[in-house]
């Protein structure tokens, strides 16, 4: 059983990928992270003798904080941030226990950070399904604060190399369709995503995007709504935050509703 103080790894895992997931800090020290350069999702990593630093960020905020075992680095740090008012929870097991659990970690080599430890993307304006699908998935699942950037698809290269951000879902780039899959299906795949309800996502995605709605019945469903947002607006950012929300919920809808049916109660009722 947990401490008061703890969250269990499958408790944590429950949460990542929803709105309501708590911001996760990995203060592992340099010598453990380096045997296995690996992160829970969404988590970014601090020292742990710096902790403080964060207070005035993790104000009013749901924290939890990992470091190799669970014990003595993220206890002590959780607890200085308990006494500034801080709500805080360590991994039960640590790195240790999520890896022995068979959860998913994110290779770091493959997210693109900049010096700050954020990240910058850049795409074609006026997004539609792959273009809002990407950063959904990245700030869920890879960077909570990942800022994006939309410009004339002429572009996109340019800004890339004059702001140092990454290009996604334009073709002479790393981030983009490969073969038959879309962009997205590629984030899933390199950031080693390997979660049941993301890989049935990423077939409704790729239906949508791709106009192969034989391939999963709610990919009309989603090309649909995605049409329907980028009628309602005209700024990019402000569809990708409504965006989220839709993808929230065909992620809770692969996740935990797949198999619930819904039908009128009367229906086959006989007179």
């Amino acid at each position: 059983m947990p401490a008061p103080t703890e969250i269990t790894p499958s408790q944590l895992n429950r949460l990542i990928g929803t709105p309501d997931c708590p911001i996760i800090i990995d203060v592992c020290t340099d010598e453990d992270f380096n045997q296995d350069p690996r992160l829970i999702p969404s988590a970014r990593r601090h020292c742990f003798t710096k902790i403080e630093e964060l207070i005035p960020e993790l104000q009013g905020q749901k924290t939890v904080l990992i470091c190799h075992k669970g014990l003595k680095l993220s206890q002590g740090a959780a607890a200085l941030l308990r006494h500034h008012g801080i709500q805080c929870e360590t991994v039960q097991g640590g790195i240790v226990g999520w890896r022995d659990a068979n959860l998913p970690l994110i290779p770091t080599n493959k997210v693109p950070f900049q010096p700050d430890g954020s990240t910058l993307w850049v795409t074609r304006h006026r997004p539609k399904i792959d273009r809002i699908a990407c950063p959904w998935l990245i700030r869920r699942f890879i960077d909570p604060k990942a800022k994006f950037l939309f410009v004339s698809p002429s572009q996109v290269l340019n800004v890339s190399e004059k702001f140092n951000a990454t290009p996604f879902d334009v073709e002479d780039c790393f981030w983009t369709h490969d073969g038959d899959a879309c962009t997205f299906d590629k984030m899933v795949t390199e950031f080693d995503l390997k979660i049941p309800a993301l890989k049935r996502l990423a077939t409704i995605v790729r239906g949508a995007d791709t106009d192969r709605h034989d391939i999963a019945p709610e990919a009309a469903g989603l090309m649909a709504a995605s049409l329907g947002l980028s009628r309602m607006y005209k700024d990019d950012i402000a569809q990708l935050d409504a965006g989220m929300l839709l993808y929230d919920a065909f992620y809770r809808w692969t996740r935990d509703a797949s198999d619930e049916t819904h039908d009128w109660p009367t229906n086959g009722a006989k007179g």
